[in-house]
């Protein structure tokens, strides 16, 4: 097979070169920096292309062949039949399928991302809930302002409806910028650091929720988990899950690392990367939209009840959108390139260059 494989490159390998150095220069400069020549051999090395795809398949050739043919397949359809979309259209197609989609791929590494959040929620909530002085471990001094077991429960309640005009709000307005500040690096962070196996990017996922754990902790001695959750989870829902959602990203650009193989990890960080680099932008936004959910709402209404309608309200609707939006609409290049690899000579013609020495 390998052999099989070898002679099957070396004969084909230079026409894949010519169509990748066109679809570089396409790239870079446009359609309009192709020589009239070079205009007429790109369809021609295209259905080339198409035509050995659909040869490699027939005789069964290595995976990392197939998959290098695919990509150079679909480059190049993109090239002659992509249309320019206006952005409006682009940033839609982003948003409706696009960001849920890559979300989806990335299911596995975003609930390990969630279930170490978690771990480290319960690992704090447990050990302050039992010691109150743990508290200090795992929340620091800047975060906290003065929200520790030192404060008496009034204090920590009156944090909580501060409102605008409170004698608490400054100090809610620095919190909470802080809290956003943290969570957004944090996030940013686990994505990053994905490429050192994933190693950091669970440490910084435990410690967040070590931190989380460790406020839950202390206002749920005091008898109030209800008014803190209702205080946090309006942007809490939007932020933490983006926190979850960039560190799912982070884990499974270090599973490209440390999985696939030596030949291939270069191609699997790629193919990878692209969606996780979907996700991480995606939560871009989703960070502006908590810090907004942040700054104006949260700070002004007061009402516990009108808070909790909020999060339920947005806890829905990621629910549906992150899991249902796009699934009907359909990998369109995926299958006009499938029929365009039905539609190559595979009669003979295959025949020929699947029996060639």
């Amino acid at each position: 097979m390998e052999l099989k494989s070898y002679e099957f490159r070396r004969e084909r390998q230079r026409k894949w070169a010519e169509l990748e150095a066109l679809i570089s220069r396409v790239d870079k400069s446009g359609l309009s920096s192709l020589t009239a020549k070079q205009l007429h051999d790109l369809p021609v090395l295209h259905h080339a292309v198409l035509s050995s795809l659909s040869v490699a398949r027939s005789i069964s050739l290595d995976r990392n062949l197939l998959d290098y043919l695919e990509g150079l397949a679909a480059r190049s359809y993109f090239c002659l039949y992509g249309s320019r979309e206006p952005i409006r259209s682009v940033f839609g197609a982003f948003v409706l399928h696009r960001f849920p989609a890559a979300v989806r791929a990335l299911a596995g590494p975003v609930l390990v991302s969630a279930l170490v959040t978690a771990l480290g929620f319960a690992t704090a909530f447990a050990m302050t809930a039992a010691d109150p002085e743990w508290y200090y471990s795992f929340v620091s001094p800047e975060m906290a302002s003065g929200r520790d077991p030192a404060a008496s429960t009034s204090e920590l309640r009156a944090v909580l409806y501060a409102g605008t005009h409170g004698a608490n709000s400054a100090g809610l307005s620095r919190f909470a910028a802080f809290l956003f500040t943290h969570n957004a690096r944090v996030g940013m962070m686990a994505f990053a650091f994905g490429f050192a196996a994933g190693l950091p990017t669970l440490w910084l996922l435990f410690t967040n929720g070590l931190v989380l754990g460790g406020f839950a902790a202390l206002y749920h001695s005091r008898g109030l988990s209800v008014d803190l959750w209702g205080w946090l989870l309006p942007h809490g829902v939007t932020e933490l899950l983006a926190v979850v959602l960039c560190g799912g990203a982070g884990l499974a650009i270090g599973g490209a690392v440390v999985f696939a193989e030596r030949d291939s990890r270069l191609r699997a960080l790629a193919r990878v990367g692209r969606t996780a680099g979907v996700v991480v932008f995606g939560t871009i936004a989703m960070f502006f939209v908590a810090g907004l959910i942040e700054g104006i709402f949260r700070q002004r209404v007061t009402d516990i009840t009108v808070r909790y309608v909020v999060v339920l309200a947005t806890a829905a609707f990621w629910f549906v959108y992150l899991r249902y939006a796009g699934r009907r609409s359909e990998p369109r290049v995926q299958q006009a390139l499938e029929r365009a690899i039905k539609a190559a000579p595979t009669g003979g013609h295959a025949t020929r260059e699947a029996t060639r020495p």
